[in-house]
């Protein structure tokens, strides 16, 4: 198999409120489907991701107010973990900051080589913000 592309499935509770939730980080809405609207696509650049309301996955916010830094900080949500690679980390965590964004690892330099910025979306879903480091 010589796969062409990877488009992720999130399963949400609120298909307008997850649009707005990208759209207050910088991504923008391709298309939405169906009578009232429950599946649709965001996009950045060349990616996208695919918004599935109530369906195709799981989902599911935990009590963790962090990711890497408390026990069961990588288990505790049901939902999906997604890397974003980008040039910037720490403009992107300035505009999560400015859009009351949840948090959860502020951006710091990680052993394996990369600076990372933890994000989490209403439905659990993190998202690892994330740019190569010089070596």
């Amino acid at each position: 198999m010589e796969a062409k592309g990877i488009t992720p499935i999130l399963n949400v509770s609120d298909f307008n409120q997850t649009i707005h939730w990208f759209q207050s980080i910088g991504w923008t809405k391709s298309w939405d489907w169906g009578e009232p609207v429950s599946f649709g696509c965001v996009a950045s650049g060349h990616s996208e991701i695919f918004i599935c309301l109530n369906g195709q996955g799981g989902r599911g916010r935990g009590q963790n107010t962090a990711t890497f830094h408390e026990e069961q900080g990588e288990t505790a949500d049901k939902g999906v973990w997604l890397s974003i690679w980008v040039d910037d980390v720490d403009t992107i965590y300035s505009q999560c900051i400015e859009q009351g964004i949840e948090i959860m690892c502020e951006p710091e330099d990680m052993p394996w080589g990369v600076r990372e910025l933890h994000i989490r979306h209403p439905d659990g879903h993190v998202f690892r913000i994330s740019q190569s480091l010089p070596c």
